[in-house]
């Protein structure tokens, strides 16, 4: 039987290293105490200005590409899930596939936001189940969400941060390594409570609303905070449930971190300990669809997850969007 098999892995940060005492200057008041002992932030990296999403892309892939011991001319398709994509057209997916000399693959964007690579791995691995085209895919999460902060609002300047991690999915036969079962899920009633609504056919960039920084990241209203804890909960019982396991013999959680607390509820939810999940908040502040992937190249590069082992990869963004997939390494 024909498998969606995670074959390799990669991720990438830039340089430009900002601990939190960089940001009790820029504010003019002491933010790093509360980001450590509510968030466990203490840095992240942001991309200078010569840098951007594309950057970031092509390292990560590049990575993810030794790892898998394939080559880009072997890849049948590129698809990168960001919200902070290279230009509003073409895909940044065609400027990558261009830079790697992949030409031999097919390529899209997704965007269902900070869910959306968990929502990208899960299109790959249907791909691969249903074409016997496709033998090798490139699924990047890319996030470089500095471009677009208000530096002035603490809410969002000290938590949003930028990277890119990227998995190769490869079509395996007689394996039982792979794509077990995903889901996605969308509360579209939250979609005007986080984003940027500049830029696009609704509000088209002007100089006003530049002046206005409407096309800068946006909370409007504060999330229910109950909503990611009770949603990754009933979707990790649904892929164990589907997937013919007890919650408790998945080795790893990969989850969106924008709140550590709300991981930990979800944990306790479940009756599992806090180590059942990866964290990378501390170091790398908030990355949006990179996190899950980076936090994924980081467990397999450590060996904190091996052959044969269950993750679960769990996602939400603004929109409100959520996906889960699982898969046995």
């Amino acid at each position: 039987m024909r498998k969606a098999v995670i074959s390799g892995t990669g991720s990438y940060v830039p340089k430009r290293l900002l601990k939190n005492e960089y940001f009790n200057e820029l504010l003019g008041e002491d933010v790093d105490t509360w980001l450590r002992e509510n968030l466990t932030i203490e840095q992240r990296y942001w991309c200078d200005d010569d840098e951007s999403t594309i950057d970031l892309c092509e390292k990560a892939a590049t990575k993810a590409l030794e790892s898998s011991g394939i080559e880009a001319k072997d890849l049948d398709q590129i698809i990168i899930s960001t919200d902070t994509p290279e230009y509003i057209s073409p895909a940044t997916a065609a400027v990558l596939q261009h830079r790697l000399k992949a030409h031999g693959a097919g390529t899209f964007d997704l965007n269902t936001a900070c869910a959306g690579f968990v929502a990208a791995i899960d299109t790959a691995s249907k791909y691969i189940l249903a074409d016997k085209q496709y033998k090798h895919i490139l699924v990047i999460g890319a996030y470089a969400m500095s471009k677009f902060l208000n530096k002035q609002d603490k809410k969002t300047v000290t938590l949003f941060a930028d990277g890119a991690g990227a998995v190769i999915l490869s079509a395996e036969e007689n394996t039982e390594s792979g794509f077990l079962n995903a889901h996605q899920f969308t509360q579209g009633q939250y979609h005007d409570w986080m984003g940027i609504y500049a830029g696009g056919s609704g509000c088209p960039t002007t100089k006003q609303v530049v002046d206005e920084g409407k096309h800068q990241l946006q909370f409007v209203k504060k999330f229910p905070k109950e909503l990611n804890p009770t949603m990754w909960t009933e979707m990790s019982q649904r892929m164990a449930r589907e997937a013919n396991i007890p919650v408790s013999k998945v080795s790893k959680f990969f989850m969106t971190q924008i709140n550590i607390n709300s991981i930990y509820e979800m944990l306790n939810n479940l009756g599992l300990e806090k180590d059942k999940a990866k964290y990378i908040m501390h170091k790398y502040g908030y990355t949006g669809s990179a996190a899950i992937p980076m936090a994924l190249d980081e467990s397999v590069r450590n060996g904190e997850v091996k052959k044969g082992d269950i993750i679960f990869l769990i996602g939400s963004g603004g929109g409100l969007s959520f996906a889960g997939a699982a898969f046995r390494l």
